[in-house]
């Protein structure tokens, strides 16, 4: 029998097959709020991956220490922990985007102060590390409000493709921020990016503003030592969700080479570099966000978040081995791809299976989760540079997380087996949205999420 050849995809098949790979655009559409929300992160975003550039060089010129530039994480990681756990129960009882526009104004006046010290003659170190550990309050304070604000905007089925936008915007500025960065810093001056960042937070302040009020539910549990305990109790007796803590936090403190990449450009003799280097990572997870609508169709999403840190970690020790420059570049924007993928199954997990009335509380314990593993991965990153060599330092930290990822996943079937179709909670969750809404967020001003109802007990990468 002769054998029909098959007719060519028609252009509509194409564009079909193409726009299942393009990130989701459900929340831009559906949402006035996402999209400012999305804007002022985006603007501020930028002007901080200038900042978060500009410091380690300032303090790497000023004390030609390597542990001194680890040592930032060691400042921020107090304020960290304390205010990150606060500011979950704040966000739980107060109105969320009346916080964010006060942090928001708050990092403006940082921004101001590191100014004002790159235009003295003599700049003094200890302003950087103050400056530091105070930006990490107000961060601490700024994000559980922020992560917990996005499913009050956003409808429950566009949650996954929420935290893909979300991460788009986060390594567009990421890429793009660090890179003009090694620019600005090397013809213009440390000056030039704190002021282009202090200009970045005017902007995000009065788009925030615009946002409609987010306040806290009537019944709302006031701040305090028991109500964070009772955040604690929720996230202890959800394994799956302490997984995925537990997974990122063995990542980033293991294999965040972020301290020591002044040094590698040096020890690589290619100082123009190293704004490449810092947009390496976030280009990788540009690469990944700009081809995420496949995410809208994996449902496993723990096992997803145990072989993408695995992998980054693998590629992190591959750059810290190879003596290219040009490699090194590559593999650092592999593990931006792998922590990019790792992000937003993790964000999809916490978002979609939380109730409402915990969202600020379990958002603050997620803050640590991958907040702390950064801040004490430049310590010991760091540290072991100045020990053993700065090529030493991110090879062997690649390895270790490789490992760690390994036996985590051992010890933690249930991440493993983690499954949105069947899980109990985000079902719950998505049958609570289900009944007390007609239909997803649109551009109308948005009322709180309906799960507000009290959780039988105890109820954020």
């Amino acid at each position: 029998m002769t054998e029909v050849p098959a007719s060519p995809a028609s252009p509509a098949e194409s564009r079909s097959g193409l726009r299942a790979l393009l990130p989701d655009l459900a929340p831009w559409r559906a949402s006035l709020d996402f999209r400012r929300l999305w804007l002022s992160g985006l603007v501020s975003n930028f002007g901080s991956f200038l900042t978060f550039v500009a410091l380690p060089v300032q303090l790497k010129d000023l004390t030609g220490s390597a542990a001194a530039v680890g040592a930032i994480g060691a400042v921020e990681l107090v304020p960290l922990i304390v205010f990150g756990l606060y500011g979950g129960a704040l966000a739980d009882a107060l109105d969320k985007r009346k916080l964010i526009v006060w942090t928001e104004a708050g990092q403006g006046l940082l921004s101001a102060v590191l100014l004002l010290d790159a235009l003295l003659p003599r700049p003094a170190v200890w302003p950087l590390y103050v400056v530091a550990a105070l930006s990490s309050a107000l961060v601490s304070v700024q994000r559980p409000a922020l992560d917990s604000l996005w499913p009050r905007i956003v409808a429950h089925e566009h949650l996954p493709a929420a935290s893909s936008l979300n991460s788009f915007r986060w390594t567009v500025s990421g890429v793009a921020g660090p890179a003009l960065a090694g620019v600005v810093v090397a013809y213009a001056g440390l000056g030039s990016a704190y002021a282009a960042d202090l200009v970045t937070f005017v902007v995000s302040v009065l788009l925030v503003v615009r946002i409609a009020p987010s306040p806290a539910a009537h019944d709302a549990a006031r701040p305090s030592l028991r109500s964070i305990v009772e955040g604690a109790r929720y996230a202890w007796s959800r394994k799956e969700l302490l997984g995925t803590y537990a997974v990122d936090l063995a990542a980033m403190f293991l294999a965040m080479p972020l301290a020591v990449l002044p040094f590698l450009a040096d020890e690589l003799d290619a100082r123009w570099s190293l704004g490449l280097m810092y947009a390496s990572i976030p280009a990788g997870a540009l690469l990944v966000s700009l081809a995420s609508g496949w995410t809208s169709r994996v449902h496993r999403h723990g096992r997803m978040v145990v072989l993408s840190a695995a992998l980054w970690g693998l590629a992190i020790a591959a750059a810290g081995v190879v003596g290219n420059v040009w490699l090194v570049l590559l593999f650092l924007t592999v593990a931006g791809g792998c922590d990019m993928v790792s992000g937003i199954f993790r964000g999809a997990m916490w978002n979609q299976t939380i109730p409402d009335e915990l969202r600020g509380r379990l958002a603050g314990i997620e803050l640590l989760s991958y907040s702390v593993g950064p801040t004490l991965g430049q310590v010991r990153t760091g540290g072991v540079a100045a020990w053993l060599g700065v090529r030493t330092s991110v090879w062997s930290g690649g390895l270790m997380c490789a490992g760690a990822v390994g036996l985590l996943a051992l010890c933690l079937p249930k991440l493993m087996t983690y499954d949105v179709r069947t899980n109990e909670h985000a079902l719950r969750q998505r049958d609570r949205r289900a009944a007390a809404t007609t239909g997803p967020a649109t551009d109308a001003t948005p009322s709180p999420d309906p799960v507000s109802a009290p959780a039988p007990g105890p109820a954020q990468a």
